[in-house]
């Protein structure tokens, strides 16, 4: 059944927007995708739309083919918020692609391996002390992270992953000059954050206790030097992984030999010629793949290129419910899935939003099959919520 039409439509989420892609055929029937414009992506909605302009009567079951012809007329500018674009249109096409045949998406990638996915609780801690207006209760003391890792274990949650923060005056502060906070554009860590760091982790695991698994994401936060003080630091700590973000290959490979724990990185990567130097430098444990950011499709064979190379993949997921389950169908028919993160702190009006949320028992989030993703935004919430900008 051919395409008729593709909008975008936005809605408040806190701190940031929520954002989809809305494509309907000549029957009525939609087909949804989440992409993500508030974090360093401006410009996706716009990229969007005007790659949408020549989809009008096509067939949403040959989402490869739009794929391919889309690449090649964005070839020159491959990658960035045309990339991302891609991949929402694809995402999309998918959906689509699954209600007109009433199956669930992951049947369109081969299959289910897995009935239940092994989550972490992503952003542990962090959200609740960088945005307790949206996250409540809010942190404010080392007890707070001690708190927050026993809630963890008693919901049910197996993993968890944090970030770094300093303690001032035995407040906790987010340590990110990655990104501008603290302005420190060596991303240079001395003894005092380190030792801050440390103090964090301990009191997660306080309160969380010896089974359950504690994930770090460093992300762009330190040069090598920084990285590799820390994973020397950690050594004996026990960590699930590492997660660490650098654009040279070589300078992972050299701090993942440092490290007493895997490694995992790749999560801001954008087509399988970007995640090949990694595998090829043997940089990785663990491949992060943005499916919200490549498209499910072009995930799927990122993720067979890492099995070829003994690496298992993991998805990158801090959006919203229908970025859950879109990742969730991805994480369900790959073979070296590792685990998968989600935001278990939210809205309080994420409930409103969207018409289901996601199937989460245990720790654990049941792959449905409905037909679809399972999961789609509700117009009508989305317009009470109008987007904060």
């Amino acid at each position: 059944m051919p395409i008729e039409q593709l909008e975008t439509l936005h809605c408040d989420a806190g701190w940031r927007n929520y954002h989809f892609v809305k494509v309907t055929d000549a029957t009525g029937t939609v087909g949804w995708s989440e992409y993500d414009e508030d974090f360093g992506s401006r410009g996706v909605t716009t990229a969007i739309e005007h790659l949408a302009l020549g989809l009008a009567g096509r067939e949403a079951t040959a989402h490869e083919c739009i794929y391919s012809e889309l690449f090649c007329s964005t070839r020159p500018s491959a990658g960035g918020v045309t990339g991302q674009a891609l991949g929402a249109i694809e995402n999309a096409l998918l959906d689509l692609k699954a209600k007109q045949l009433g199956v669930p998406c992951h049947a369109l990638l081969g299959g289910k391996i897995r009935d239940r996915i092994r989550l972490y609780w992503s952003h542990c801690a962090t959200w609740r002390i960088n945005q307790p207006r949206f996250y409540e209760p809010a942190i404010t003391d080392i007890d707070g992270v001690r708190q927050i890792g026993a809630e963890v274990r008693e919901r049910g949650f197996t993993a968890l992953k944090t970030n770094i923060f300093r303690y001032e005056n035995g407040k906790p502060i987010g340590w990110r000059p990655g990104f501008g906070g603290p302005f420190e554009p060596g991303r240079n860590m001395d003894k005092p954050t380190l030792s801050d760091l440390q103090a964090h982790l301990e009191a997660l695991r306080d309160g969380a206790g010896r089974d359950v698994d504690i994930l770090l994401d460093l992300n762009f936060n330190c040069a090598t030097e920084g990285f590799v003080k820390v994973v020397r630091q950690l050594r004996d700590f026990g960590l699930l992984w590492v997660e660490i973000d650098t654009p040279n290959p070589r300078a992972l490979r050299h701090i993942r030999s440092q490290s007493g724990c895997p490694v995992s990185s790749c999560e801001t990567l954008l087509g399988l010629r970007s995640f090949l130097p990694y595998f090829e430098a043997e940089a990785v444990d663990v491949a992060i793949i943005d499916a919200i950011w490549n498209g499910v499709w072009q995930s799927l064979k990122v993720a067979a290129c890492a099995e070829a190379y003994e690496v298992n993949v993991a998805p990158h997921n801090f959006y919203g419910h229908l970025a859950t389950m879109i990742n969730a169908h991805f994480a369900a028919a790959v073979p070296n899935l590792r685990i998968m993160e989600v935001d278990v702190d939210r809205l309080r009006w994420d409930r409103e939003l969207f018409t289901a949320e996601p199937p989460i028992k245990d720790g654990h989030l049941v792959v449905p099959d409905t037909p679809g993703w399972g999961v789609e935004p509700d117009e009508a919430a989305l317009a009470k919520w109008p987007p904060r900008w």
